[in-house]
């Protein structure tokens, strides 16, 4: 479903019929996305920095050390573009020209606001914690007050953004079909491994499930 773009900025120029700006797709994307990365200037030159991030509502957050350059430029009320990509498979044609990708993703733009509230930073906190690991922040050591104040927590509020969709077989010219070649796609999943303990891990303390299987 292809619907209204908030601004022209968002707006899909090259394959266009892929663009997406529906509420339920850009969250989808931004909720299957383990990193997402935050393009921002710093002195004047472009940086782009892979985060985790966590999405609650119309809000996305990331976080990092209150030492951070990144996220003291970001606290700055500059303007960002935060952009989460999954790579869903190898699209395989007939022509080199016609090779491509299956993948979802998702540019939010705007501009981040320093989390100073202590009850929503803890909150967020505790989200970033549960998305990946339902149930464990509860069980965990309570943060200190040390450990909060040299954690940074950003926020950026979904009010422009798009997202770009494709999921379909290769599109070979006409009278390439037939090339004695392989085609079609190479599917890619994210997928965690067995779990590893430490050697302070007991027999009865179990992993908890692993996330992105």
């Amino acid at each position: 479903m292809e619907t209204k773009p908030q601004t022209d900025f968002v707006r899909a120029r090259r394959m266009h019929e892929r663009g997406r700006y529906d509420e339920a797709t850009i969250h989808a994307v931004l909720d299957a996305a383990p990193v997402c990365h935050v393009g921002h200037l710093i002195d004047g030159r472009p940086v782009v920095i892979p985060t985790f991030h966590w999405r609650d509502g119309d809000v996305v957050y990331w976080h990092g050390s209150a030492a951070s350059r990144m996220l003291r430029a970001n606290a700055r009320g500059e303007e960002v573009c935060l952009t989460a990509t999954l790579l869903d498979g190898f699209v395989l044609a007939r022509s080199g020209f016609h090779h491509s990708v299956n993948y979802r993703a998702a540019m939010c733009f705007g501009v981040p606001r320093l989390v100073t509230d202590t009850a929503e930073k803890l909150g967020a906190l505790k989200g970033f914690m549960e998305r990946l690991f339902p149930g464990r922040w509860d069980g965990l050591r309570p943060i200190t007050a040390q450990e909060l104040k040299a954690t940074s927590v950003l926020a950026l509020t979904i009010s422009e953004a798009s997202a770009k969709l494709r999921d379909a077989p290769p599109g070979d010219d006409p009278g390439d079909e037939t090339w004695p070649i392989w085609g079609g796609v190479l599917p890619v999943h994210l997928a965690a491994g067995a779990p590893q303990p430490d050697r302070y891990a007991t027999a009865d303390q179990l992993p908890p499930a692993t996330p992105f299987t």
